[in-house]
């Protein structure tokens, strides 16, 4: 293969992300598009190792990358397991009492949203810190504060 292939397979690699979004093809993109630099600056590299580098370059960006997003994820606390988010201090934004669901808006997401549906062993009136005491279900469980 000459080099222009690798490099408009990597143009067209990367053009097709805005259409699929994945956020994966992108990588490989790129990693076609190193191995076309590298067939620029030595013409007579083989044609197995070119593959060879386009495989571990894409397969080392997208890894490298999709760690880096796990990171930045996590800090939205998508995934968190329950015991780690009791105790966490909202606002109630909806009156909650003891059969009727309120609201709770937390200062940072909780489980991926900022607003839940909550419930109370007691009336609490909105407006008022609550503190989390449990996840049951798709509601959490909440006390004054």
């Amino acid at each position: 293969m000459e080099w222009w292939h690798w490099i408009v397979g990597g143009i067209v690699l990367a053009l097709l992300e805005l259409v699929v979004p994945s956020f994966f093809m992108l990588w490989f993109g790129l990693g076609a598009l190193l191995v076309g630099l590298l067939l620029l600056v030595a013409p007579g590299f083989p044609l197995a190792g070119q593959i060879l580098l386009w495989a571990i370059a894409s397969t080392a960006m997208t890894v490298l990358w999709f760690r880096v997003f796990s990171r930045i994820k996590s800090k939205t606390r998508i995934g968190t397991a329950e015991g780690d988010i009791i105790g966490e201090i909202g606002l109630l934004t909806a009156d909650a009492a003891p059969f009727k669901r309120g609201k709770v808006r937390f200062q940072r997401p909780i489980l991926g949203t900022e607003e839940w549906p909550c419930i109370s062993d007691v009336e609490i009136a909105v407006g008022t810190r609550v503190r989390l005491v449990s996840v049951e279900g798709s509601f959490l469980k909440i006390t004054r504060a």
